[in-house]
């Protein structure tokens, strides 16, 4: 049985990388931009988008890379998708956005397997697309999405989903007043089905965080699709606003089968 695991790992893996290598090869952006947005017209964002990446990550397995985006004129944002050219899987996280958000920040941690363009496109209300992009250099070491996870198994396997919530308030010109920042920290491996086992040299399989769902009260602040670039042990930083709920309820799911749940109470002043 392990060895059938060990080898349905290695094939995802090997899929990957030549999913990787097809993209790689063909020019990266059209190749996904077709694939992903088919013939839709996507407009430069600047002005609307500010995204952040550092020049030269300390930790391609964990590079924080965040956006600010605003609509000034009624739309809202409806969906920002994270891209990594390079990565295996160049989606790396897609956000649908609650109601009636004309600005939204959102910072999560990333896996960035070498020198790639980042990118992020948000959709607005009305469906227009828009994108800015940013390079972000290697740092050297081992591709991030090959590396094994840090610290002991069993740790990890203790700790698998459990999730801490802090709240703050958000202090910036022209926004309003009702705005917070939420930071979620979940405890997954996000298992990337191409880290061998030194010891049996198979293949770990693929066990990644697939949704993050997170709701105040009954209204939904963001559903998050993931992906293997998620790093190990996410953590996602966003605005909301505050609507009077006493609870915001995380939920998070992986591919195999896992979902957790739990809600922290919020308070109506950040």
């Amino acid at each position: 049985m392990q060895k059938l695991i060990g080898a349905a790992g290695a094939l995802a893996g090997v899929l990957l990388l030549a999913l990787s290598s097809t993209f790689a090869s063909a020019g990266s952006w059209e190749e996904i931009r077709g694939s992903v947005f088919g013939t839709k017209d996507i407009s430069d964002g600047r002005g609307i988008i500010v995204l952040t990446a550092p020049n030269r990550p300390e930790d391609m397995r964990t590079v924080p890379i965040s956006i600010d985006a605003a609509f000034h004129d009624g739309r809202t944002v409806k969906t920002v998708t994270f891209m990594i050219d390079e990565n295996p899987t160049p989606v790396v996280a897609v956000f649908h956005m609650g109601k009636e958000r004309d600005t939204v920040s959102i910072t999560s941690n990333f896996r960035v397997d070498r020198q790639s363009d980042v990118r992020a496109v948000v959709e607005a209300s009305d469906g227009s697309l828009y994108m800015v992009s940013q390079l972000v250099k290697f740092a050297g070491g081992q591709a991030s999405c090959s590396a094994p996870p840090q610290g002991d198994p069993a740790e990890i396997a203790a700790n698998m989903g459990k999730m801490t919530f802090a709240q703050s308030a958000v202090e910036k010109a022209g926004t309003s007043s009702t705005l917070s920042r939420g930071r979620v920290e979940l405890n997954h491996p996000n298992h990337t089905g191409m880290v061998m086992d030194q010891l049996t040299l198979l293949y770990t399989p693929m066990k990644m965080v697939s949704e993050v769902t997170v709701k105040q009260g009954d209204e939904p602040v963001f559903r998050a699709e993931g992906s293997i670039a998620l790093s190990q042990n996410p953590v996602i930083v966003f605005d909301f606003k505050r609507t009077g709920a006493s609870e915001m309820s995380i939920t998070m799911k992986d591919t195999d089968g896992g979902a957790w749940t739990k809600a922290f109470p919020v308070g109506p002043q950040g």
